[in-house]
């Protein structure tokens, strides 16, 4: 039973990440209908340059506020920059524009850091070894489902009750209305890029203390987000959430009592083919009948 246990909440702190990331789909989803492959290789960048921050000695939370702060204008610039101009271009060019964005950032990753691999330093007493709860979770295992949880509260309080994220989901929910109000659907979408990369960064942050860093570290990570938002529903942010925990607990069990450890990446496509076949819509997600 306790290594039962050990395994749910070690999935519930992996969760957190594929959560954290999952949303960030569901955010860029919502705004353009597009999935962004790069997602994960935007988050390890944004690894990469907190952890320059911290050998230079400066404050673990100062970088960490610093990298999410970067992560975000650089959101909003690939936003104005590229993803602008591929409005009027079918989905198929703007899927390859964040294609090429994955291979651009993976090779500047290796190019700038290096292709070996590195340790990142955890905040959390104990760092990745500290048992608490008993033995059932690592401290840092911890520290990251409390990161995640507050920054998932922050996100949900910003789109719930300030008129900045109010105006991005009426944007993101009716551009043609929104822009008929005033509001400008250029911008709106604009940060949402730019969170969707925050929420990226802090991701990759509190992942990279578990996998390691190098510039392929979020390949995998990003699997099992993108299973995490199709499970919970590519169009419900709430439900994204709840899909990326969910994952993160099927991936730990399956791994200890199904398939083995080395085939755990496995039930990631075991969970995105499930609910392509069953329920595309997802578990939280709608289904909007058109008329042709």
């Amino acid at each position: 039973m306790n290594g039962f246990l050990h395994q749910v909440f070690s999935g519930l702190a992996t969760g957190g990440v594929y959560a954290s990331l999952a949303l960030s789909l569901v955010m860029v989803y919502r705004a353009t209908h597009l999935l962004n492959f790069a997602q994960g290789e935007m988050a390890t960048f944004s690894t990469y340059i907190a952890l320059t921050l911290t050998q230079a000695h400066v404050p673990y939370w100062i970088a960490f506020a610093i990298t999410v702060l970067l992560s975000f204008a650089l959101g909003i610039a690939l936003e104005r920059l590229l993803l602008r101009r591929m409005t009027h271009h079918t989905a198929l060019a703007a899927v390859g524009v964040t294609i090429g964005l994955l291979l651009i950032f993976n090779a500047l990753s290796g190019w700038l850091f290096g292709y070996t691999v590195k340790e990142f330093p955890s905040p959390f007493e104990g760092g990745g070894n500290g048992a608490v709860l008993g033995g059932l979770m690592s401290a840092h295992e911890l520290g990251m489902v409390g990161v995640t949880l507050a920054v998932l509260a922050v996100v949900y309080a910003f789109f719930r009750f300030t008129p900045l994220g109010l105006a991005m989901r009426a944007a993101a929910g009716n551009p043609e209305s929104s822009r008929l109000v005033g509001i400008r659907v250029g911008w709106m979408l604009a940060l949402g890029w730019g969170l969707a990369a925050a929420l990226g960064a802090v991701g990759g942050i509190m992942v990279a203390p578990v996998v390691f860093l190098d510039p392929n570290m979020m390949s995998g990570v990003l699997l099992y987000a993108f299973a995490g938002a199709l499970l919970g529903g590519v169009d419900n942010p709430a439900g994204a959430v709840v899909g990326g925990f969910a994952v993160g607990v099927i991936e730990n069990l399956g791994g200890a009592y199904v398939v083995g450890t080395d085939l755990k990446l496995t039930m990631a496509l075991v969970i995105i083919v499930a609910v392509l076949v069953l329920r595309p819509a997802g578990l939280f997600g709608r289904v909007v009948v058109a008329r042709v």
